[in-house]
């Protein structure tokens, strides 16, 4: 039985996905969303709806596991986790008690999904970044609250195999985006949020966009299928240690505005909202490593992903034009 965590989110959902068409083993899928609020559903996996912050229902999810991959967090894009820095830290329970459950039922292999949030301020200050490396987190200074957390479970895991011998394995995962995520309601990230208010302003015909910061703050962004793909590699290696998973192709986000305006066919004005939420100045992932050990690169193009993204979102928002018109 392999058990994903989080199933119900963005990433979580296509990971199923890619686990039940392997077809070798049964899948269980738990969230704490209830399941018409999941982003997908397979209907082919043993779906279930738990508090994975809970000690019992953590053991509830994993009786009868071999393998986990823990996605659960309470997180979002920069709009939530700079406002929410709490709730990102109480995650830290769920990622325990999965350890917890995990050594109790004797899971052979143990996934769990860091973040780049975990490097250092510091090394982060400029657009012009250098590429970050996994020896890079220490000396540690990461993104509060959310970074801190995913560093300490990051921790737990490595303890957890010293201590107890499961087999744990880690990823950083570096600004995952595509369809069948978030676009809207504050924890979206800024490719899908980008794509919604580009295609709000062509909807509307208001022909304007809000961006946060002054735009030059530069980030890279993976698509999903290449994120999957790498988590499943990782998840079967022999690497103990955290590994980068993500695209080299740095872009500022006047140029992610750039590509998605092109996508859209249209030229909007900018407002930029210097008071907004934008985190670090600039980040980057070296893929050195990954590529070194594991022979893994990103193949999805931004200028493609993006464009697949787009069109779900538009699809999306389209529709729910269409029902708000015909109430």
């Amino acid at each position: 039985m392999i058990v994903v965590c989080g199933a119900g989110g963005f990433i979580g959902g296509h990971l199923v996905r890619a686990l039940l068409k392997q077809g070798d083993r049964p899948v269980r899928a738990v969230d704490i969303k209830p399941l018409d609020e999941w982003y997908q559903v397979s209907s082919e996996a043993d779906n279930l709806q738990l508090d994975l912050s809970e000690k019992t229902a953590c053991e509830r999810a994993l009786y009868g596991a071999s393998e986990v991959y823990n996605l659960a967090a309470d997180m979002g894009g920069m709009g939530f986790i700079e406002n929410n820095k709490a709730l990102c830290m109480l995650t830290v329970l769920i990622n325990t008690h999965l350890l917890m459950a995990a050594q109790k039922f004797g899971v052979k292999r143990f996934f769990f999904s860091s973040s780049a949030c975990i490097y250092p301020a510091y090394r982060q200050t400029t657009p012009d970044v250098v590429a970050l490396k996994e020896s890079d987190a220490y000396p540690a200074m990461p993104e509060d609250g959310y970074g801190w957390e995913k560093l300490f479970s990051e921790r737990m895991c490595r303890h957890y195999t010293e201590d107890f011998g499961l087999i744990s394995r880690i990823a950083r995962y570096h600004n995952v985006y595509g369809p069948h995520g978030t676009y809207d309601g504050g924890r979206e990230k800024a490719p899908a949020a980008i794509c919604r208010k580009v295609i709000q302003a062509k909807l509307a015909g208001t022909h304007e966009i809000e961006i946060w910061g002054d735009g030059n703050q530069t980030r890279s962004f993976m698509y999903i299928d290449d994120c999957v793909k790498g988590t499943l590699d990782i998840m079967a290696s022999a690497i103990a240690e955290p590994l980068n998973l993500g695209s080299s192709q740095l872009v500022t986000i006047n140029q992610l505005v750039d590509i998605v305006e092109d996508i859209a066919q249209i030229k909007l004005k900018r407002r930029y909202n210097l008071a907004a939420p934008k985190g670090v100045n600039g980040r980057n992932s070296d893929n050195t490593l990954i590529q070194e050990l594991l022979g893994w690169q990103p193949h999805i193009q931004l200028e493609a992903g993006m464009e697949k993204t787009f069109r779900w979102i538009y699809d999306q928002m389209a529709k729910k034009q269409v029902l708000v018109s015909t109430v």
